[in-house]
């Protein structure tokens, strides 16, 4: 089986490569070789040594004529401008989320013509589709049923990506599945253009010593998911059967509910107060507003049919965070 994960270098790229990696099988198939794409180049050297490993650096929408210079029997398309630059820069998101999708799926289709088999695509998509305007207001629970309704650009691409491989998933071009993720937190590394990043920097930052700042009100209410979790919720809906999955569109993963005062509450439980007081809450209205307009609570029978689950408290977030970073 031949595999392949677009933007590989961030933080879920470089977890889902190693879990593929470790577990060496897929779908029911042992991996043969792992090909790995991102703008900038891994600097995870014990994933590159595995000789499984392939690596391509650049452009993905320049880069994938190359790229499908090989077949993929599984693609996980997890690159993406995040939400903070697509709102800042809408020709930025319109071609690294919209077009670099309709030129990746052009591909699959002519592998899929020439092959005659449908390869599977794994999409990441965003609870950043749901929201509300006037004429529809966002239900206070979103359900398998609640109708999307981006308020963003960022949301409202991945809205239009998700419906693109639903229509290819029909044709029986190729085999889709789409995963709403939630908010992943608690994210190491250095912070993103993400309007949500500040929801793994006020804890990561204080673990580490550093005054964070938060640009919500402590009541605002957020959908959670550990690393963990996420990994496992993709990798699930990647492998379930179509039956199981009980259709094309995008499926829920779960989440945790909780308030950013809640967070705050989880972090002096697990690390005390002197780490919790470097958290400096200063209102930034535009974050606000992109935050304030995705939902969450969620209520999936599809997520929960799958055996999916939230993560069991926030205090174990981060203590799974501590673990991992070995602090």
């Amino acid at each position: 089986m031949n595999v392949l994960i677009t933007g590989a270098s961030g933080f879920l790229g470089n977890q889902l490569a190693h879990t593929l990696l470790d577990q060496g099988h897929l779908c029911g198939a042992e991996i043969d070789s792992l090909t790995l794409t991102d703008r900038v180049a891994s600097n995870n050297q014990a994933l590159l040594a595995d000789k499984r490993v392939r690596e391509q650096t650049g452009d993905l929408l320049n880069a994938l004529p190359t790229l499908f210079d090989h077949t993929f029997d599984v693609v996980f398309h997890l690159a993406s401008a995040v939400s903070g630059e697509c709102e800042a820069d809408f020709s930025l998101g319109l071609r690294a989320n919209l077009a670099t999708t309709e030129t990746l799926l052009a591909h699959l289709r002519a592998q899929s013509e020439n092959l005659g088999q449908a390869p599977k695509l794994f999409f990441s998509s965003s609870v950043a589709v749901f929201g509300g305007d006037a004429g529809i207001a966002m239900p206070t629970v979103i359900t398998d049923a609640t109708l999307p309704v981006p308020q963003s650009s960022y949301g409202i691409q991945k809205f239009m990506c998700e419906q693109l491989i639903a229509d290819y998933t029909r044709k029986g071009i190729i085999d889709g599945r789409v995963a709403r993720l939630m908010t992943v937190s608690v994210r190491p590394g250095r912070p993103n253009g993400a309007a949500s990043g500040f929801l793994s920097g006020i804890i990561r930052e204080p673990l580490a010593g550093v005054e964070a700042i938060c640009p919500v009100d402590p009541s605002t209410m957020i959908a959670l998911a550990s690393p963990r979790n996420t990994i496992a919720g993709i990798l699930s809906v990647t492998q379930s059967s179509k039956e199981a999955l009980a259709g094309r569109t995008a499926i829920n993963l779960p989440a945790l509910t909780i308030s950013v005062a809640q967070m705050m509450q989880a972090l002096r439980h697990v690390a005390g107060e002197k780490v919790a007081a470097l958290v400096r809450f200063e209102p930034d209205a535009s974050i606000a507003r992109l935050i304030g307009s995705w939902p969450a609570h969620f209520n999936c029978q599809r997520t929960q049919s799958l055996g999916l689950i939230a993560d069991p408290s926030y205090e174990n977030i981060i203590e799974q965070y501590i673990s991992d970073q070995g602090i």
